[in-house]
């Protein structure tokens, strides 16, 4: 298992981060630094151990995240090292399983193979950029990434088993592990529809080649629309289950108030009283050619972006360039697909040098729309407010 400080490459890089926003914590911003895991390009580190890696505002200039730029996301540290994932196979069964079965890699690339852009986001993305502050890894802007994603459809797989008609769930672990007997296994459960779904996978290439080794290699499982906590990565096993899975990070982890972010289709077998399990993304926007403090000419300068949702599309992109008194249609780029990032840009121009805040929204196909203050919740999941930017017109 690979101890993450042996991963790094290079040294830490102390230079100021384009795009680390200013209202990231003092600690966090102190201690965020590029620094590089074999295979990437030099992300901002923001724990080592398990390796927290989240992509710089570059990354997203175009709406296919590079592989080498892809946030890094683990919750325990015991990483297996890649030549110990080369002889993979996956296990399934569980009690709701007609006929336990295990695949190799060579069973697993001779399903019918799908791709889908699909955008992978950590429910705690701008965590750093809640008011007031709260805890947990301090993830600026940059915990996602939008990828083309192939492999296998989850059903057809699952099929191979044979589903019961008791099953509610599947649950699903991967070979990552904790380094301390006490600390618990990383595991998740979806429901059986969702796991059922024509758009859930289980992938084996990410934008048309292998999953990098800090991206779940050599297979993950893809819930587009749903948060990352879901895409277990270096799926070893998955379990077809007549009753909900109870582990702590079903039960404690990943909650919010219950109906604090309406969804379409809840996640009922893990539902109780006081809270529901994080699911479906929330819809976002996001500038990636410009920063606070950025200079622009008052002449006229151009703003780029990328928005997002769960699923249903990107109906529109807006932008304010006088407080929210009025508001301009930005131009969308091409639909990659209705999980993927949409690019937009727009031109503006300032009425006179000096100071001017730009604030832009998206709203979804659904009706969504971003708001314009923060749905607090004490774990800091789904920031999704509209951004403002303070930009400098000269």
């Amino acid at each position: 298992m690979l101890g993450t400080g042996a991963a790094l490459i290079g040294g830490a890089a102390q230079a100021a981060i384009p795009g680390l926003s200013p209202a990231l914590p003092a600690g966090a911003r102190e201690e965020a630094v590029l620094d590089q895991l074999p295979g990437k390009k030099p992300l901002i580190k923001l724990s080592w151990r398990p390796p927290n890696y989240e992509a710089p505002l570059s990354a997203f200039r175009t709406p296919i995240t590079p592989n080498d730029s892809f946030f890094v996301r683990y919750h325990l540290a015991g990483i297996p090292e890649m030549d110990e994932l080369r002889n993979w196979s996956l296990q399934i069964g569980g009690d709701a399983a007609q006929r336990p079965l295990q695949l190799t890699m060579a069973d697993l690339r001779a399903f019918p193979s799908v791709e889908i852009a699909a955008v992978c986001q950590c429910s705690g993305n701008r965590r750093g950029l809640f008011s007031p502050h709260v805890a947990g890894v301090e993830w600026g802007v940059g915990a996602m990434g939008n990828a083309r994603w192939r492999g296998a459809r989850l059903r057809d797989v699952l099929a191979r088993a044979g589903v019961k008609p008791e099953a509610v769930e599947l649950g699903m672990s991967g070979a990552d592990g904790p380094v301390l007997p006490a600390t618990p296994k990383f595991a998740k459960s979806i429901p059986i529809d969702r796991a059922l779904d024509a758009d859930t996978i289980i992938a084996y290439e990410m934008n048309g080649a292998p999953l990098p080794h800090f991206n779940g290699f050599p297979a993950r499982v893809v819930v587009p629309g749903w948060t990352a906590t879901y895409w277990m990565k270096h799926l070893t096993t998955l379990e077809i289950r007549s009753t909900p899975l109870v582990n702590f990070w079903m039960k404690t982890a990943y909650r919010v108030p219950r109906g604090m972010f309406p969804v379409a289709k809840p996640f009922t077998t893990q539902d109780n009283d006081q809270t529901s399990p994080i699911t479906e993304i929330v819809i976002n926007s996001l500038v990636t050619n410009l920063s606070d403090g950025s200079r622009v000419s008052a002449g006229g300068f151009g703003m780029d972006g990328i928005a997002w949702d769960a699923g249903s599309g990107i109906k529109l992109v807006e932008v304010s360039s006088d407080a929210g008194a009025t508001w301009r249609s930005a131009t969308l780029g091409q639909d990659l697909g209705r999980y993927a990032f949409r690019a937009w840009n727009i031109g503006l121009r300032a009425t006179r040098p000096g100071a001017i805040t730009v604030v832009v929204r998206a709203t979804s196909n659904s009706g969504a729309v971003q708001p314009g203050k923060l749905l607090f919740n004490p774990a800091g999941y789904q920031h999704n407010v509209m951004q403002s930017l303070a930009l400098s017109a000269v």
